[in-house]
Parts: C-alpha cells; sequence; structure tokens
C-alpha cells in the first residue's frame, strides 16, 4: 500500500479532493483532541486549589468555639446557645439564696437553727444537684494486700488495702494506698487525697509528701474510678452498677458519680477508723477539679471529714453557678450529666430557679476547716466566683463561732489566706494543684492537726 504523508504544506484542496488523506486527517484530529481534553482534565485534577479555595473542614466538636483573645476556652450550650463569657460588664446581676433563712422565711439565729437549716439545703442538694445515695449499698470487705517496711529518706510506712464493692465474683476493687511516717508515737492525722492516675494509671503522690510526713502527718492515695467509671452510660458499673443490680437504671433523684465518689469516701473512713496508723478524727480530704467537687460533696454528706481541700473546682463546686464566667450550668448539664442527679437537667438556662449555690455547698461543712484555690490562667472555672463563695460563706462560720476569710474584696495573686478557718490562695498558673497551693494547705491545716 502506498503510504502517503500529511505535512504542513498539503493544501487544503488536495486534502478535500483525496479521499484517503481527508481520512487520515480527521483521524489524526480525532486523537489529538482526545489527548487534549485528557490533558486540560488532568491538568484541572492536579491543581483545584488555583481555581476554587477549599471548604473548611468542619469542627470535630461543634460546641468548641476555640477561644477568646486571651486563650479562655469558648464553649456553646446547645440547648440554650449560651456561649461561655469572660467580660465582667456582662455579668449580669443575681441574688444569693440565704443559708441563714430557711426555706420558710424563718431566720437562723443559732447553732441548733442551723443544724436545721443545714439539713434543708443537704436535701435540696440531694433532690436536685447531685443525688441521693439510696438507703441499701453494697459493703465494702477491706483486705491488706501489701505492706511495707520504711525505706528511703523520711521513713515512711507504706501499706495497700483493697477494698471489694459487694460479693460478686468481678465485683468493683478499689485500691487505698498508707503512706504513715514510721518513727510515729501513735495513730496519726491523715490527708486523703482522691485521685486522677498519673501516666502509668496509678495515683501519684502530693508534690510535698516529704513535708507531710516530717510534719508526723499521713497520706493516702485513692483512685477515684476504680469506685465509678467517669464515663456517660456507666451505671451498670462501679458501685451504682453493684446497687442498682446492673440494670443502669436510676430515678431521677438518685446519686450521679460525684455522689458515688463521695459514697466512697465514706466508705474509705470507715475502713481508717479500723487502721491503729491513723487518727480517724484527724482525716482531711483533697480533690482537684471534678474531684474538688467530690471533695466538699463527700464533707457536705460525712461529717468525719475534718477538713477539706478543694483545688480549681469551678462550676458546681466552689464557684458561684449563678454568676455568669467561663462554665456554667449549662455546660455542666450537656457534657457531664452523669455526674448529676437527673434532676439537675432542669436548670440548663434557669441558674436563678437553683434553691442552692456553691456557698451554701461550702457552708454544709462548717464548722470544719475548707481551702479552696483558683488559678490564673483557669478562668473556666471561675476563680473569683470561688472567693466569692468563700466570702458568702462566711456568715455561717461566724455564726458558729468560726473564722471567716477575714476580707471580702480579692487578695493580691500568690497571698494565701490561711488565718480563718475559711482558706483561700489564688496562685498564678492554670488548672493544677500547684507546690505554693500545697503549702498554704499544709499552713492552713497545721491550725487543726497537731
Amino acid at each position: 500500500m502506498r503510504q502517503q504523508t500529511v505535512n504542513a504544506a498539503t493544501t487544503n484542496h488536495e486534502i478535500r479532493d483525496n479521499p484517503w488523506l481527508r481520512s487520515e486527517v480527521e483521524m489524526k484530529s480525532a486523537v489529538l483532541c482526545t489527548v487534549l481534553v485528557a490533558a486540560v482534565s488532568l491538568a484541572a485534577q492536579q491543581q483545584p486549589a488555583q481555581q476554587q479555595p477549599p471548604a473548611p473542614p468542619k469542627p470535630t466538636n461543634p460546641t468548641n468555639l476555640g477561644s477568646d483573645a486571651n486563650g479562655n476556652p469558648l464553649r456553646l450550650a446547645t440547648k440554650t446557645g449560651h456561649v461561655s463569657n469572660y467580660d465582667e460588664s456582662k455579668v449580669k446581676p443575681y441574688m444569693l439564696p440565704d443559708p441563714l433563712v430557711m426555706s420558710n422565711g424563718t431566720p437562723v439565729r443559732d447553732a441548733n437553727a442551723w443544724r436545721k437549716r443545714r439539713a434543708e439545703i443537704l436535701r435540696l442538694y440531694e433532690t436536685d444537684i447531685y443525688g441521693r445515695i439510696p438507703a441499701k449499698t453494697p459493703a465494702v470487705k477491706w483486705q491488706v494486700t501489701l505492706a511495707e517496711s520504711p525505706a528511703g529518706e523520711g521513713g515512711a510506712i507504706k501499706k495497700r488495702v483493697t477494698g471489694t464493692i459487694g460479693d460478686a465474683a468481678d465485683a468493683p476493687r478499689v485500691n487505698l494506698t498508707l503512706n504513715t511516717p514510721a518513727n510515729a508515737k501513735g495513730p496519726v492525722p491523715l490527708i486523703l487525697l482522691v485521685s486522677f492516675g498519673g501516666q502509668s494509671g496509678v495515683p501519684q503522690d502530693p508534690p510535698v509528701a516529704a513535708d507531710i510526713l516530717a510534719r508526723g502527718w499521713g497520706y493516702a492515695t485513692v483512685l477515684y474510678t476504680e469506685i465509678q467509671p467517669d464515663r456517660n452510660n456507666t451505671f451498670n458499673q462501679g458501685v451504682i452498677g453493684v446497687t442498682l443490680g446492673g440494670q443502669g437504671e436510676r430515678a431521677a433523684d438518685e446519686w450521679g458519680a460525684i455522689g458515688a465518689w463521695a459514697w466512697g469516701v465514706s466508705r474509705i473512713l470507715d475502713y481508717l477508723e479500723t487502721e491503729k496508723l491513723v487518727n480517724a478524727k484527724q482525716v482531711a480530704v483533697f480533690g482537684h477539679s471534678r474531684l474538688g467537687k467530690t471533695a466538699l460533696w463527700a464533707s457536705a454528706l460525712d461529717e468525719r471529714v475534718a477538713a477539706v481541700y478543694a483545688s480549681c473546682s469551678g462550676e458546681m463546686g466552689a464557684a458561684l453557678a449563678r454568676r455568669d464566667w467561663g462554665e456554667t450550668v449549662d455546660d455542666m448539664a450537656q457534657n457531664f450529666p452523669y455526674w448529676f442527679a437527673g434532676n439537675f437537667q432542669k436548670f440548663a438556662g434557669r441558674w436563678n430557679d437553683m434553691p442552692v449555690d456553691a456557698h451554701m455547698l461550702i457552708a454544709l461543712s462548717a464548722p470544719r476547716p475548707v481551702f479552696v484555690t483558683g488559678g490564673t490562667a483557669d478562668q473556666w472555672a471561675d476563680p473569683v466566683g470561688m472567693f466569692k463563695a468563700q466570702v458568702a460563706a462566711g456568715p455561717v462560720y461566724r455564726l458558729l463561732g468560726k473564722k471567716d476569710l477575714g476580707v471580702s474584696e480579692l487578695p493580691p495573686l500568690d497571698t494565701p489566706l490561711t488565718n480563718g478557718d475559711l482558706g483561700w490562695h489564688y496562685h498564678t498558673g492554670g488548672h493544677s494543684a500547684t507546690p505554693a497551693d500545697w503549702k498554704a494547705f499544709l499552713e492552713f491545716l497545721g491550725k487543726y492537726f497537731k
């Protein structure tokens, strides 16, 4: 077959009159068009950003709005539309319920009347906030599982005691670790730390452990999640699960996780009353953040708690709930419903309708000492609101012959108030129990633990 080449010199006339040339040209033109279309398509696929900016990624948590200019977290409460506030000019006026006036309007003028008012406030918290502990809960059986002789600097005796909640083979087990000075001549005061696990999942010693032992006191640690899990939809686990028979259904006024953790504190106090190394009448309870709320509630429920250290306990702890700053009732109801009674949900968006507030929670420990701390970089927990709650609890302490904070205006930063039966420290820093906080607390506690 004769080969012909189509080149640039071939005229349109020649192509038109030669069928073979016309066919080859049409074929090559089609191929060329196909190649050009494919090339354009590939280029478009490789460089879409030059044509149109990509859509922003959807937030993984639509309630997380980032932070304000000062780094404070901004959160959206979806039920009420409330967004976190950190502007004092936007804090609406509020009126606190009077802890020294009965619900029927009768003034509380002496210690006997306070006992009645205290019981009334306690019932309000049980019904609407933390929930009541059921009348029948499982027994806890304690057994020593580790005992060590003095070792290392300071000469501490270490003992681990395991408590089994209920009788089932797979019953929850709570591990309590005791550290007491080896040279003690008798039972010693103790600080009980209701604790988060460290990196290894084991509660860490306080940063002032050596100082505690040097004072002739002891300290103990317990991992709070061994009492009750810190997750939603786990009422079929922990002590609540044992109490409910594994059903996971509770009444609207029954305990949530904070109530369960506080119940655990009481069961530890039961054991400490049998422990020869410890003076069970001098046991202080420490908790940080959600466990600061737990420490306050445990002390309200159990007057065997001799003193409280509530570190950065924030909303529904030591911070006034009616004060719109940082975390709010709305955030709590949305994000941690399992911490509280089911009835707590009704106060989302209705903070002023609550029959109680943080100053009353603090006052439930009166006349026993309460120490509260906050941090400058932890505005989410409203340090100023915690200070104001301490001030507002003062009249109850004065009524019972005790000393309040001694001031009503916020003191300078890093200046502990430890002279009264209410103590306070506002540290420079974030959401933590700092060594300076602990040092101030030991000075505060030293007035009571001799």
